[in-house]
């Protein structure tokens, strides 16, 4: 048999599936003694068949090489799942919806009276320096005073099995359509699992991304016309815009399919002529949607399309400007937005984190360069940063220089030890670290997804799970199991 769970070592991390050698958590017992019966030829039909249905359902992304430019790509996909019990994601949903909540309050803020800087919560230099924050978003509180109504908030788990959040994602998040896609895919694989286990379903969101998106029409009809703009077919998440639009019965638009009349009104062109657009959900960068406001030279934005969200015309979702708290320094300060902004103690705690800008912390940051993690304040997709403990010589020197030319735009943190989870490496399983990537949606009300993207660094080591750097994803199950 290809799979003996007692020659499965995940020790010294927390293991999301396996308590301790040969013992599976109570909600995988059923999980891991199926897969204990399975013979290689069984392990082989499964991931072929998973293989098949990704290119049959056609689930790509999109990497950019320096020698081959952009290139489709299948999906990365493991079928072993995770497996969360739903008595511990009730805790996790709570934490997240408190931790939106004051983001957006912290985002309405900044953007008007700014009292969280008159108050010292946050250094003024922050806000100074923030790539993100745009000025000509000034004095304008959207409805439900909701910025980011779509979230992504990265989670990991330590080697005492802690959750935290390890960032936010606020401007254009990225991921929910391959987390719908994996359950398609494992539904295909393996019928009877899902028939033997409460598995808690997740096809809503859809439905949930709609509603939401209803809700920010300026119009109060019965169908408000909603768009999703993308970049084009050479954007990295094209494949989810497209998903996306498909799944809402939306239309798909680039930015030349939309125009704004003098009335500070959007319309989009069709072939029965121009037809009044009410939402429209970016997947556009704030510099690139709209060439009157931000980058001039932009081929990829709607001209006037500011003007006519400022006017109260059309929803923009998520909101310009809730970028600035996608910030890996503002990141640092979220547990003291929650405290400010609700008065209530964090949920879920943020990994520990130093701020470069202060002096004592910069210090010890530098002195311990070779056990942190290094991040830039707005990279993305695991571009930027040092691994301390992986890195050489020369690079952690690099990152020194990097921190004290411009100590603004770094944080660092611990280098945890990531939870791992068993993933089919050939026909035997192999401890691998994980992260998980929830959704959640605010508008009239906030929903979290039931469970969320849960992506794996697939090389042995990593903890880079980035599919564009070699990462894979996995099915997240939430099951009505109690857990030990």
């Amino acid at each position: 048999m290809a799979i003996r769970w007692g020659n499965y070592y995940p020790t010294p991390f927390y293991d999301e599936l396996i308590r301790v050698r040969n013992k599976p958590r109570n909600a995988a017992q059923d999980l891991c003694d199926y897969l204990k019966q399975l013979s290689d030829s069984e392990i082989s039909e499964f991931k072929t068949a998973s293989t098949t249905a990704i290119q049959v359902m056609g689930i790509t992304f999109t990497v950019y090489t320096e020698e081959e430019g952009s290139i489709d790509r299948a999906w990365p996909f493991d079928i072993i799942p995770r497996i969360i019990p739903r008595k511990e994601w009730e805790q996790v949903e709570e934490g997240l919806k408190q931790r939106v909540k004051a983001l957006n309050m912290f985002i309405n803020d900044l953007y008007n009276e700014q009292q969280v800087v008159k108050d010292n919560i946050i250094p003024e230099s922050i806000l100074e320096h923030s790539k993100n924050f745009l000025p000509e978003c000034r004095g304008i509180t959207p409805p439900h005073g909701i910025w980011a109504h779509i979230c992504g908030s990265d989670l990991v788990r330590d080697e005492n099995g802690t959750i935290y959040v390890l960032e936010d994602n606020l401007r254009v998040p990225s991921g929910v359509s391959y987390m719908l896609e994996n359950r398609h895919v494992m539904k295909r694989v393996f019928p009877d699992m899902f028939e033997k286990y409460n598995i808690l379903p997740i096809d809503d969101y859809p439905s949930q991304l709609y509603d939401m998106l209803s809700d920010m029409s300026p119009r109060k009809v019965e169908q408000p016309e909603i768009v999703v703009l993308t970049p084009g077919i050479f954007n990295s998440a094209y494949f989810e815009h497209a998903y996306l639009a498909q799944q809402m019965g939306a239309e798909l638009v680039v930015g030349s399919d939309l125009v704004v009349d003098e009335d500070d009104i959007v319309y989009m062109r069709t072939v029965e002529g121009l037809s009044r657009v009410d939402v429209v959900y970016r997947r556009i960068d704030d510099a690139f949607l709209d060439p009157e406001a931000f980058k001039e030279d932009s081929m990829l934005g709607v001209p006037g399309l500011l003007r006519a969200w400022k006017a109260g015309n059309v929803g923009l979702v998520n909101a310009p400007g809730a970028g600035v708290a996608d910030d890996k320094v503002v990141y640092a300060f979220v547990p003291d937005l929650i405290r400010y902004y609700l008065n209530e103690e964090p949920l879920i705690p943020n990994v520990p984190t130093y701020k470069c800008i202060n002096k004592d912390e910069r210090d010890y940051v530098i002195d311990n360069i070779e056990k942190m993690v290094v991040k830039p304040a707005n990279e993305s997709g695991g571009y930027g940063m040092l691994i301390g403990p992986h890195a050489t010589k020369a690079e952690r020197e690099k990152f020194v220089r990097l921190i004290r030319r411009d100590p603004r735009n770094y944080v660092a943190q611990p280098m945890l030890l990531l939870s791992t989870a068993p993933t089919l490496i050939d026909t035997k399983v192999e401890p691998r670290h994980l992260d998980l990537r929830p959704f959640i949606l605010s508008g009239k009300h906030t929903s979290v997804t039931m469970g969320g993207l849960t992506r794996v660094a697939m090389r042995k080591g990593s903890t880079v799970v980035n599919s564009s750097q070699g990462g894979g994803s996995k099915d997240t199950w939430i099951v009505d199991t109690e857990e030990n």
